[in-house]
Protein backbone atom coordinates (compact mmCIF):
# COMPACT_ATOMS: atom_id res chain seq x y z
CA UNK A 1 0.00 0.00 0.00
CA UNK A 2 3.44 2.45 0.70
CA UNK A 3 4.70 1.54 -2.23
CA UNK A 4 1.53 2.53 -4.34
CA UNK A 5 1.44 5.92 -2.55
CA UNK A 6 4.87 6.56 -2.94
CA UNK A 7 3.85 5.84 -7.07
CA UNK A 8 1.63 8.84 -7.01
CA UNK A 9 3.61 12.22 -6.47
CA UNK A 10 0.42 13.98 -7.52
CA UNK A 11 -2.06 12.29 -5.05
CA UNK A 12 0.25 12.77 -2.05
CA UNK A 13 0.93 16.20 -2.68
CA UNK A 14 -2.75 17.56 -3.21
CA UNK A 15 -3.56 14.74 0.51
CA UNK A 16 -0.85 16.86 2.15
CA UNK A 17 -2.44 20.34 0.73
CA UNK A 18 -5.37 19.59 1.73
CA UNK A 19 -4.16 17.84 5.27
CA UNK A 20 -2.79 21.42 5.80
CA UNK A 21 -5.35 23.68 4.54
CA UNK A 22 -8.00 21.85 7.27
CA UNK A 23 -5.71 21.99 10.19
CA UNK A 24 -5.73 26.16 9.26
CA UNK A 25 -9.13 26.49 8.44
CA UNK A 26 -10.27 25.68 12.22
CA UNK A 27 -7.52 28.19 13.25
CA UNK A 28 -10.09 31.48 13.70
CA UNK A 29 -13.94 31.54 14.23
CA UNK A 30 -16.26 31.38 11.78
CA UNK A 31 -17.47 35.19 10.90
CA UNK A 32 -20.55 36.73 8.97
CA UNK A 33 -24.19 36.39 9.91
CA UNK A 34 -26.91 35.44 7.17
CA UNK A 35 -28.69 38.20 5.59
CA UNK A 36 -32.98 38.18 5.00
CA UNK A 37 -33.59 37.02 1.56
CA UNK A 38 -34.40 40.26 -0.99
CA UNK A 39 -37.11 39.60 -3.81
CA UNK A 40 -36.89 41.73 -7.00
CA UNK A 41 -39.68 42.54 -9.15
CA UNK A 42 -40.07 40.48 -12.52
CA UNK A 43 -38.75 43.28 -14.75
CA UNK A 44 -35.47 43.43 -12.29
CA UNK A 45 -32.27 41.47 -11.84
CA UNK A 46 -31.03 40.70 -8.90
CA UNK A 47 -27.54 39.21 -8.17
CA UNK A 48 -26.87 37.75 -4.67
CA UNK A 49 -23.97 37.23 -3.36
CA UNK A 50 -24.31 34.08 -1.14
CA UNK A 51 -20.49 33.34 -0.46
CA UNK A 52 -17.55 31.41 -2.24
CA UNK A 53 -18.90 31.16 -5.68
CA UNK A 54 -22.90 30.93 -4.64
CA UNK A 55 -24.99 32.96 -6.11
CA UNK A 56 -29.23 33.61 -6.32
CA UNK A 57 -30.15 35.49 -9.53
CA UNK A 58 -33.91 36.70 -10.09
CA UNK A 59 -34.48 37.42 -13.71
CA UNK A 60 -37.43 37.67 -15.76
CA UNK A 61 -39.26 36.21 -12.91
CA UNK A 62 -37.43 33.32 -12.42
CA UNK A 63 -34.70 32.20 -9.43
CA UNK A 64 -31.78 30.27 -9.98
CA UNK A 65 -29.25 29.66 -7.79
CA UNK A 66 -25.42 28.34 -8.82
CA UNK A 67 -22.83 26.67 -7.59
CA UNK A 68 -24.87 26.57 -4.10
CA UNK A 69 -23.06 25.28 -1.46
CA UNK A 70 -24.34 26.34 2.44
CA UNK A 71 -22.15 23.46 4.41
CA UNK A 72 -19.98 24.52 7.19
CA UNK A 73 -17.71 22.17 6.16
CA UNK A 74 -16.27 19.99 2.86
CA UNK A 75 -15.36 17.04 4.93
CA UNK A 76 -12.41 18.63 7.07
CA UNK A 77 -12.32 21.85 5.13
CA UNK A 78 -14.34 24.50 7.28
CA UNK A 79 -15.61 27.61 5.53
CA UNK A 80 -14.20 30.75 7.15
CA UNK A 81 -17.33 32.91 6.28
CA UNK A 82 -21.18 32.09 7.06
CA UNK A 83 -23.26 31.90 4.08
CA UNK A 84 -25.02 35.08 3.55
CA UNK A 85 -28.57 33.22 3.26
CA UNK A 86 -30.29 30.37 4.70
CA UNK A 87 -32.02 27.52 2.99
CA UNK A 88 -35.04 28.11 4.77
CA UNK A 89 -35.01 32.20 3.68
CA UNK A 90 -34.89 31.18 -0.45
CA UNK A 91 -37.93 31.58 -2.19
CA UNK A 92 -39.19 28.75 -4.71
CA UNK A 93 -35.84 27.56 -6.85
CA UNK A 94 -36.91 27.30 -10.36
CA UNK A 95 -32.92 25.84 -11.50
CA UNK A 96 -29.75 25.23 -10.26
CA UNK A 97 -26.58 25.19 -12.20
CA UNK A 98 -23.62 23.54 -11.13
CA UNK A 99 -19.82 24.20 -13.00
CA UNK A 100 -18.14 21.19 -12.06
CA UNK A 101 -17.90 18.35 -9.83
CA UNK A 102 -15.25 20.02 -7.00
CA UNK A 103 -16.72 19.65 -3.66
CA UNK A 104 -16.66 23.86 -2.95
CA UNK A 105 -19.00 23.56 -5.89
CA UNK A 106 -21.45 20.73 -5.97
CA UNK A 107 -22.22 20.11 -2.39
CA UNK A 108 -24.46 17.26 -2.09
CA UNK A 109 -26.52 17.92 1.70
CA UNK A 110 -27.11 21.18 0.29
CA UNK A 111 -28.63 20.29 -3.33
CA UNK A 112 -30.78 17.67 -1.22
CA UNK A 113 -32.11 20.45 1.16
CA UNK A 114 -32.82 23.04 -1.68
CA UNK A 115 -34.65 20.35 -4.01
CA UNK A 116 -36.66 19.64 -0.19
CA UNK A 117 -37.43 23.18 0.62
CA UNK A 118 -38.28 24.44 -3.03
CA UNK A 119 -40.73 21.32 -3.35
CA UNK A 120 -42.45 22.42 0.20
CA UNK A 121 -42.75 26.11 -0.80
CA UNK A 122 -44.04 25.14 -4.52
CA UNK A 123 -45.43 21.58 -4.93
CA UNK A 124 -42.51 20.67 -7.56
CA UNK A 125 -38.42 20.46 -7.45
CA UNK A 126 -36.38 22.64 -9.39
CA UNK A 127 -34.48 21.88 -12.58
CA UNK A 128 -31.07 21.39 -12.39
CA UNK A 129 -28.13 21.68 -15.24
CA UNK A 130 -24.76 20.23 -15.10
CA UNK A 131 -21.37 19.97 -17.21
CA UNK A 132 -21.55 16.23 -19.23
CA UNK A 133 -20.37 13.80 -17.16
CA UNK A 134 -21.63 14.88 -14.43
CA UNK A 135 -25.61 13.93 -13.79
CA UNK A 136 -24.77 10.89 -12.23
CA UNK A 137 -23.75 13.00 -9.12
CA UNK A 138 -27.22 14.81 -9.06
CA UNK A 139 -29.42 12.17 -10.11
CA UNK A 140 -30.96 10.57 -7.12
CA UNK A 141 -31.55 13.74 -5.15
CA UNK A 142 -34.90 14.43 -6.81
CA UNK A 143 -34.69 17.39 -9.06
CA UNK A 144 -37.56 17.33 -11.14
CA UNK A 145 -35.21 17.23 -14.27
CA UNK A 146 -31.63 17.00 -14.86
CA UNK A 147 -30.13 18.77 -18.11
CA UNK A 148 -26.48 18.07 -19.29
CA UNK A 149 -24.61 20.26 -21.40
CA UNK A 150 -21.28 20.72 -23.40
CA UNK A 151 -19.31 24.17 -23.99
CA UNK A 152 -21.40 26.18 -26.62
CA UNK A 153 -24.49 24.32 -25.68
CA UNK A 154 -27.86 25.81 -25.62
CA UNK A 155 -30.81 25.33 -23.27
CA UNK A 156 -33.97 26.85 -23.71
CA UNK A 157 -36.39 26.57 -20.25
CA UNK A 158 -38.68 28.37 -18.35
CA UNK A 159 -38.05 31.60 -20.68
CA UNK A 160 -34.23 31.50 -19.68
CA UNK A 161 -32.02 31.32 -22.00
CA UNK A 162 -28.89 29.05 -20.65
CA UNK A 163 -25.25 28.44 -22.63
CA UNK A 164 -22.40 26.77 -21.44
CA UNK A 165 -19.00 28.61 -21.40
CA UNK A 166 -15.72 27.20 -21.93
CA UNK A 167 -13.16 27.90 -19.05
CA UNK A 168 -10.02 26.57 -18.21
CA UNK A 169 -10.04 24.16 -15.05
CA UNK A 170 -10.58 20.94 -14.34
CA UNK A 171 -13.71 18.56 -13.60
CA UNK A 172 -12.71 15.59 -11.66
CA UNK A 173 -14.72 15.00 -7.90
CA UNK A 174 -12.10 12.33 -6.61
CA UNK A 175 -8.80 12.58 -8.82
CA UNK A 176 -9.19 10.05 -11.26
CA UNK A 177 -12.52 10.47 -12.78
CA UNK A 178 -11.35 13.50 -15.41
CA UNK A 179 -13.99 11.98 -18.33
CA UNK A 180 -16.18 14.89 -15.93
CA UNK A 181 -16.94 17.97 -17.94
CA UNK A 182 -16.48 21.51 -16.35
CA UNK A 183 -17.56 25.13 -17.78
CA UNK A 184 -19.33 28.49 -16.88
CA UNK A 185 -22.50 29.46 -18.03
CA UNK A 186 -24.32 32.41 -19.12
CA UNK A 187 -28.04 33.18 -18.40
CA UNK A 188 -30.71 35.60 -20.21
CA UNK A 189 -33.63 36.48 -20.78
CA UNK A 190 -33.92 38.67 -23.45
CA UNK A 191 -33.43 41.74 -20.55
CA UNK A 192 -30.27 41.31 -18.86
CA UNK A 193 -27.27 38.75 -19.50
CA UNK A 194 -25.33 37.18 -16.88
CA UNK A 195 -22.27 35.25 -16.99
CA UNK A 196 -20.84 33.19 -14.21
CA UNK A 197 -17.37 31.54 -15.40
CA UNK A 198 -17.53 28.71 -12.54
CA UNK A 199 -13.67 27.95 -11.60
CA UNK A 200 -11.17 28.87 -14.51
CA UNK A 201 -7.69 30.47 -15.10
CA UNK A 202 -7.03 33.33 -17.21
CA UNK A 203 -7.63 32.26 -20.96
CA UNK A 204 -8.07 33.67 -24.48
CA UNK A 205 -12.31 32.09 -24.15
CA UNK A 206 -12.84 35.47 -22.71
CA UNK A 207 -12.50 37.50 -25.31
CA UNK A 208 -14.68 34.86 -27.27
CA UNK A 209 -17.44 34.42 -24.85
CA UNK A 210 -17.69 38.63 -24.96
CA UNK A 211 -18.35 38.38 -28.82
CA UNK A 212 -20.60 35.58 -29.05
CA UNK A 213 -23.22 35.99 -26.04
CA UNK A 214 -22.02 39.53 -24.72
CA UNK A 215 -23.11 39.34 -20.77
CA UNK A 216 -23.72 42.86 -19.15
CA UNK A 217 -22.45 41.11 -15.95
CA UNK A 218 -19.51 39.30 -15.12
CA UNK A 219 -19.28 36.96 -11.67
CA UNK A 220 -15.54 36.02 -12.12
CA UNK A 221 -13.10 34.62 -9.95
CA UNK A 222 -10.14 36.30 -7.89
CA UNK A 223 -8.97 33.86 -5.11
CA UNK A 224 -6.52 30.58 -4.62
CA UNK A 225 -4.28 32.35 -7.00
CA UNK A 226 -0.74 31.52 -4.72
CA UNK A 227 1.44 30.27 -5.40
CA UNK A 228 1.92 30.90 -8.79
CA UNK A 229 0.93 27.71 -10.18
CA UNK A 230 -2.20 27.73 -8.85
CA UNK A 231 -2.98 30.27 -11.50
CA UNK A 232 -2.94 27.23 -13.95
CA UNK A 233 -6.45 26.84 -13.13
CA UNK A 234 -7.54 29.92 -11.56
CA UNK A 235 -7.45 33.58 -11.79
CA UNK A 236 -5.45 36.10 -10.02
CA UNK A 237 -6.80 39.42 -9.28
CA UNK A 238 -5.42 40.79 -12.19
CA UNK A 239 -6.22 37.83 -14.76
CA UNK A 240 -9.54 37.96 -13.64
CA UNK A 241 -9.48 42.30 -14.28
CA UNK A 242 -8.04 41.48 -17.69
CA UNK A 243 -10.74 38.93 -18.85
CA UNK A 244 -13.41 41.33 -17.70
CA UNK A 245 -11.77 43.66 -20.19
CA UNK A 246 -11.58 41.54 -23.33
CA UNK A 247 -14.77 40.09 -22.57
CA UNK A 248 -16.81 43.65 -22.87
CA UNK A 249 -19.03 42.93 -19.90
CA UNK A 250 -20.38 46.28 -18.27
CA UNK A 251 -20.05 45.23 -14.63
CA UNK A 252 -17.98 42.67 -12.81
CA UNK A 253 -18.91 40.83 -9.01
CA UNK A 254 -16.00 39.17 -7.87
CA UNK A 255 -16.32 35.37 -6.22
CA UNK A 256 -14.46 32.61 -4.68
CA UNK A 257 -12.70 34.26 -2.36
CA UNK A 258 -12.93 34.53 1.98
CA UNK A 259 -15.07 31.84 2.16
CA UNK A 260 -12.44 28.80 2.27
CA UNK A 261 -9.03 29.07 2.37
CA UNK A 262 -7.79 27.34 -0.72
CA UNK A 263 -4.36 28.96 -1.69
CA UNK A 264 -1.48 30.61 -0.04
CA UNK A 265 -2.85 33.68 -0.11
CA UNK A 266 -4.16 35.98 3.09
CA UNK A 267 -7.59 36.08 3.29
CA UNK A 268 -8.30 39.96 2.83
CA UNK A 269 -5.98 40.28 0.05
CA UNK A 270 -7.85 39.01 -3.21
CA UNK A 271 -10.17 42.50 -2.78
CA UNK A 272 -7.68 44.73 -2.29
CA UNK A 273 -5.87 43.96 -5.43
CA UNK A 274 -8.95 43.60 -7.47
CA UNK A 275 -9.93 47.42 -6.44
CA UNK A 276 -6.17 48.49 -6.74
CA UNK A 277 -5.32 47.74 -10.29
CA UNK A 278 -9.02 48.74 -10.89
CA UNK A 279 -8.09 52.08 -9.64
CA UNK A 280 -5.36 51.38 -12.38
CA UNK A 281 -6.79 50.98 -14.92
CA UNK A 282 -9.58 53.59 -14.78
CA UNK A 283 -12.93 51.11 -14.59
CA UNK A 284 -13.09 50.68 -10.61
CA UNK A 285 -16.54 52.33 -10.90
CA UNK A 286 -17.41 48.73 -12.83
CA UNK A 287 -16.52 46.38 -10.13
CA UNK A 288 -19.50 45.60 -7.57
CA UNK A 289 -18.13 43.69 -4.13
CA UNK A 290 -21.12 42.29 -2.92
CA UNK A 291 -20.77 41.71 1.01
CA UNK A 292 -22.34 37.88 1.62
CA UNK A 293 -26.31 38.02 1.69
CA UNK A 294 -26.23 41.43 -0.41
CA UNK A 295 -28.60 42.27 -3.55
CA UNK A 296 -27.10 44.28 -6.30
CA UNK A 297 -30.40 45.44 -8.04
CA UNK A 298 -30.97 46.43 -11.50
CA UNK A 299 -34.00 47.62 -13.35
CA UNK A 300 -34.90 46.68 -17.27
CA UNK A 301 -33.15 48.79 -20.02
Amino acid sequence: MFSWWRQQPFLVTKVRQLARLARESHAQPMTGVPQPAVLVGPEELGVTFIGHSSFLLQLGGRRVLVDPVFAKRLILLRRQRSPGLLIEDLPPIDAVLLTHAHMDHLNLASLRRIVRATRRLAGHAPEVVVPAGVEDLVAELGFRRVHTLEWWHELETQGLHITMTPCKHWGARMFRDTHRGYGGYVVSNGDFSIYHSGDTAYFSGFREIGERLRPQIALLPIGAYFPDSYRVVHTSPEDALRGFVEMGADRMVPMHYGTFQLGREPMDEPVRRLLAEAERLGIKQRIKVLEEGTTMRLPAR
